[in-house]
């Protein structure tokens, strides 16, 4: 990896001395991240199974929807637009990037605005996150028009692919209201588009991650109703259920659903019912990057 792709690493991201890393064409390099079993129930967007649904959602808080109908030559697209931008400098990123569509690093935790919540400066600096990422507000992104042709095309994308994942949470959300019986004027509260986003995670190579303890995205729930995930073929995410934790296989084709906190409480009120995934995304050494296209929130 050469300095000039460093300088795209946020400062703290950068190695302190010249690494050396597998090739990521070598066995060694694949063999120890992407799992042989996906344990993660599936669900299929063309015939939703309640009874499926509903066994996939007590059980484990979270599925894989196939045949979702979004397009792969989209996915790709999106997935190279993205990782174009961010293969550029640090500071260009920063300086390219104003809402609806901003550029965050460090931290996940974002106001619904796409602001990083403020932590104390020592903590900032000793407990951040190892990922770096776009946080974009679907509602004013076709009033937004870039004059750089690279940017534009992705603000196209991110676009349609909000569309499509607009589309598929309305499904879900309908048929798990269905599962919980809620009634029509709750349903259409948790539907408002006005308060969906999507973002753009990279996760770059950590050399250090033993002595850091970096994670990407550490042990936790989601706030939202309802995540959307779409991995590369790099895989990384791990799941708990029943107190076990599992890798999920990265399947490029399919997209893993995940309800959050207020999908759990939903449950609750309504049957009883125990729904909401516990996730994480860790950074493993050598890692050479991460790329997750993450998520529509409707909340």
């Amino acid at each position: 990896m050469s300095q000039t792709e460093y300088d795209s690493y946020p400062p703290l991201f950068r190695p302190r001395r010249s690494p050396t890393l597998p090739s990521p064409d070598s066995d060694d390099f694949f063999n120890q991240q992407v799992p042989d079993f996906d344990p993660v129930p599936v669900i299929d967007s063309e015939c939703i199974n309640q009874k499926q649904l509903d066994e996939a959602c007590r059980e484990w808080g979270m599925f894989r929807l196939i045949n979702h109908g979004i397009p792969l030559t989209l996915l790709n697209k999106l997935h190279d637009h993205a990782k174009k931008l961010f293969s550029l400098a640090y500071e260009s990123k920063q300086a390219s990037f104003t809402p609806p569509i901003s550029y965050f690093w460090g931290t996940p935790g974002l106001t619904p605005s796409g602001v990083v919540i403020q932590r104390d400066a020592r903590a900032q600096s000793q407990n951040f996150n190892w990922l770096e990422g776009f946080h974009v507000l679907l509602t004013p992104l076709s009033q937004l028009q870039y004059e750089d042709p690279m940017l534009d095309s992705f603000r196209c994308l991110l676009e349609e692919y909000g569309r499509h994942q607009t589309r598929l949470a309305t499904t879900i959300f309908e048929a798990l209201a269905k599962n919980l019986q809620l009634d029509s004027e709750r349903t259409r509260a948790y539907l408002s588009t006005a308060t969906g986003h999507l973002r753009v995670h990279r996760y770059p190579c950590c050399f250090e991650a033993e002595q850091l303890r970096a994670w990407g995205i550490d042990v936790h729930t989601d706030s939202s109703v309802l995540s959307i995930l779409h991995e590369d073929e790099v895989g990384g995410l791990q799941v708990c259920s029943n107190n076990q934790w599992f890798d999920v296989k990265p399947q490029f084709d399919s997209l893993i659903v995940n309800l959050g906190d207020m999908m759990q409480s939903e449950g609750e009120q309504a049957q009883g019912k125990n729904l909401g995934g516990l996730f994480c995304a860790p950074i493993r050494r050598h890692r050479y990057r991460k790329l997750q296209v993450q998520a529509l929130h409707l909340c």
